[in-house]
């Protein structure tokens, strides 16, 4: 126990080549510095690793995080809720099958009758419509067969006006003939009578 020497356990003998303390303290299982060591050693080792799992689980493992969405969701879905989407789509299903059942086949039936009265109607204007063109197309007919039977007319009427100037030209050119031979006779008498005059 002094304190400059080296002392040696009992019952044991100092190592060849000095170096003593330092087996005891490192080299040796059953030293107590070795097993605080260890026991440090292990201690740190299982609280990197225990950071180490909680670094990875926060980083990489969602499934907590999932668990807790699920959870608030079904409970904001089912407790808060209390059915009211359960409730909206029994009323949707209910609308359908009225509308399905009742207000279609209703609709469908007053569609058939009000296009079959559209349909009578369309058909009687459709008749009119042909009525009116086959009428107007008749009236036309008329009127063009009169603008034709007139033209001829017309034209028969021209040309017995034009036959008839000609006929009443050539009996006046006869009847100024007939009076230029009167004439001619007469200044023909007239020179004669003259010529016998002037004899004496």
């Amino acid at each position: 126990m002094s304190g400059g020497g080296t002392e040696t356990p009992v019952g044991c003998e100092p190592a060849p080549g000095g170096g003593g303390k330092k087996k005891d303290s490192l080299g040796f299982a059953g030293s107590p510095a070795h097993l605080i060591i260890k026991a440090w050693v292990d201690l740190e080792f299982h609280f990197l690793f225990t950071d180490l799992g909680e670094i990875h689980s926060r980083l990489l493992d969602h499934r907590p995080v999932i668990q807790g969405e699920t959870r608030y969701f079904v409970k904001e879905f089912e407790e808060k809720r209390g059915l009211r989407e359960m409730r909206v789509l029994e009323n949707l299903k209910h609308m359908i099958q009225e509308t399905n059942e009742h207000t279609l086949p209703t609709c469908r039936a007053t569609m058939q009758d009000n296009l079959n009265q559209v349909l009578q109607r369309l058909q009687a204007a459709t008749d009119s419509v042909c009525r009116l063109q086959q009428r107007e197309q008749e009236r036309k007919k008329i009127h063009n067969d009169l603008l034709i039977a007139r033209e001829k007319q017309q034209v028969t009427q021209w040309e017995d006006f034009m036959r008839e100037q000609h006929g009443k030209q050539a009996e006046v050119d006869g009847e100024h003939g007939k009076a230029l031979e009167k004439l001619r006779e007469q200044y023909a008498e007239m020179e004669k009578g003259l010529a016998r005059f002037s004899t004496f």
